[in-house]
């Protein structure tokens, strides 16, 4: 009979097991593996983000800065400004940017599908359908003054915002366009002429404004015609580029037949995404509106509407950091990886939370002086510093749910998620 050999086999486990009959030293290389892959994710949507922050500030800032230079000529300027660009933004570019958000869906799922030619293709159709969707918001803003009338606002205010609305229409169109240039290059990781073309086009709104307002004297009229030259030259520095590019060659083809069909496909997935974008920006206008019943009506809408737009600039990174999610989860489930979609989705909801609570406590310690950026009624500045404890808290809940619309924008549930936000808009809201 064998004697069984009490000295250890060769074979033998060297390290020690849990009761799982895991060995603690390959669980320490599952947890190593899983930091790694997920500081290579970090790193990933950094160098994504990044540059589409910084786009979407200078996009936005084109509107803040007509809005700075004629604040400075007059409260009534500013207010009337001031109300024009909330409801133009809630009415038409806020809808251009959230339909915008299905090319991302669209483009993102062929790039990672590797189906390149389709990338053009959508973005043809997105083109056709935003700018059908530009003539309503068109013919609405050119009534700006009489529906402001009818809301019962200041009669100074309703006309000089009617003014500035009228002459916001020519910019509508260049906007959808841009949307749809922007998530084409952005769904590729193309990022470097989205930097390159939009900081061009920053620079020249600034000599566009000061040429328009303050050397021929066209006071708001200038201001918004300038927002109007901004965006035709960006969307004009795009499309040469998409054109010769030779990082473009695969992805774009050309025009084609096939960019007019299937529009009620892609209308089903962006309308959801823009009612997404859009819900929270009608809440805020719906303040801004009930401020011009109040009692100081020049006061308080300038408040408020120094208030959105702080906002709205704040919100510029959380939407960044959305649309990298966006385009790494989109590119991740394209190319079969639901595992490395999820690891996205909880790295930047970290960074949501790390840059939310840094930058709302910056405009806290700033806001004794973050009003003279707007005007030098130091009425307004007074107010607004006093508002701003509260502003910060809301828009670091925004930046939670900036970055979440990045994520849902993939998921087959859209419209429970509209019924939550419609939900939710509404409680807040009442």
């Amino acid at each position: 009979m064998d004697q069984e050999d009490p000295r250890p086999s060769l074979e033998a486990a060297l390290l020690p097991r849990n009761e799982n009959g895991l060995e603690l030293g390959e669980r320490l290389t599952n947890n190593d593996i899983q930091k790694s892959e997920a500081m290579t994710e970090l790193k990933e949507q950094m160098l994504l983000a990044g540059p589409l922050v910084v786009v979407s500030f200078m996009q936005y800032s084109l509107q803040m800065i007509s809005v700075m230079f004629i604040g400075h000529l007059g409260e009534l300027t500013l207010s009337s400004s001031s109300m024009a660009t909330s409801f133009a933004g809630v009415t038409g570019f806020s809808i251009m940017l959230g339909m915008g958000g299905a090319v991302e869906t669209f483009c993102g799922q062929a790039y990672g599908a590797k189906q390149y030619h389709m990338l053009g293709v959508h973005m043809q159709r997105a083109m056709l359908v935003l700018l059908l969707i530009c003539f309503p918001i068109a013919l609405l803003w050119s009534c700006t003054e009489q529906i402001f009338m009818l809301l019962k606002q200041e009669p100074e205010i309703s006309t000089q915002a009617g003014i500035y609305c009228r002459w916001l229409i020519p910019s509508i169109f260049p906007y959808g366009l841009l949307q749809c240039q922007l998530r084409f290059l952005q769904t590729q990781n193309n990022t470097s002429p989205l930097m390159i073309s939009t900081g061009i086009t920053s620079v020249a709104h600034v000599i566009a404004c000061w040429t328009l307002v303050l050397i021929f004297g066209f006071g708001n009229k200038g201001a918004a015609l300038s927002i109007a030259i901004s965006y035709w030259t960006n969307v004009l520095i795009l499309a040469i580029y998409i054109k010769f590019s030779p990082a473009c060659q695969k992805t774009w083809t050309g025009f084609s037949k096939e960019g007019m069909k299937n529009l009620l496909g892609f209308g089903k997935l962006a309308v959801p995404s823009a009612l997404m974008v859009c819900l929270e920006s009608w809440s805020y206008e719906f303040l801004v509106l009930m401020s011009g019943l109040l009692l100081n009506p020049k006061l308080e809408t300038s408040m408020m509407s120094i208030s959105l737009n702080t906002s709205s600039v704040i919100y510029r990174i959380p939407y960044g950091f959305g649309n990298a999610v966006s385009t790494r989860v989109s590119n991740k489930l394209g190319a079969g990886k639901p595992r490395a979609a999820r690891l996205a989705a909880q790295v930047v909801i970290f960074l949501a939370i790390a840059q939310g609570l840094v930058l709302n406590l910056t405009a806290v310690g700033l806001r004794g002086i973050w009003g003279y950026m707007y005007t030098n009624e130091e009425e307004v500045v007074r107010y607004l510093a006093s508002v701003m404890p509260v502003l910060a808290t809301s828009n670091f809940m925004d930046g939670i749910q900036g970055v979440l619309s990045g994520m849902k924008q993939h998921s087959s549930i859209h419209n429970f998620f509209i019924f939550i936000e419609i939900s939710l808009q509404h409680l807040v809201t009442t």
